[in-house]
């Protein structure tokens, strides 16, 4: 690969990256993810540890997807991983629906308001299920 196509596709690799980097911190700063967190588990003094979660779970995926790694280990490890994955992509949907009041307002439009906890629940199961048909049976 000739130095000028390597240096422009590097040039545009790192825009973009920090592109969406960029992108998913506004996300998250809008969300109030961090605060909400250490609000909600009454723990002020580790936001840093927070932080420093967040920055580098978001540096090590991309380097694995980058350089496609794949995990060697046991159905245990590889269930670890998952389990991980889903309580990030839970916390942030929790965190999106909590800061919309999506719930409370479908809901109240529904007229389901007695049964919101089950709603709720229907919601978590189907999540669930998604993933694990995902993870086990479309995955492979």
């Amino acid at each position: 690969m000739p130095p000028l196509t390597a240096g422009v596709a590097v040039f545009i690799g790192l825009s973009g990256g920090i592109a969406v980097g960029a992108g998913m911190i506004a996300f998250f700063i809008v969300l109030d993810i961090i605060p909400r967190l250490a609000q909600l588990t009454n723990s002020y003094g580790k936001v840093h540890w927070y932080e420093g979660a967040m920055v580098s779970g978001a540096f090590l995926g991309t380097v694995a997807d980058f350089w496609n790694w794949k995990m060697a280990g046991s159905w245990t490890a590889e269930g670890l991983v998952g389990l991980l994955n889903g309580i990030f992509v839970g916390m942030l949907a929790a965190a999106l629906t909590e800061v919309l009041n999506v719930l409370p307002i479908l809901a109240k439009r529904l007229h389901m308001q007695r049964y919101l906890f089950g709603l709720m629940l229907a919601m978590v199961f189907g999540k669930m299920a998604g993933s694990l048909f995902e993870w086990f049976v479309y995955g492979p």
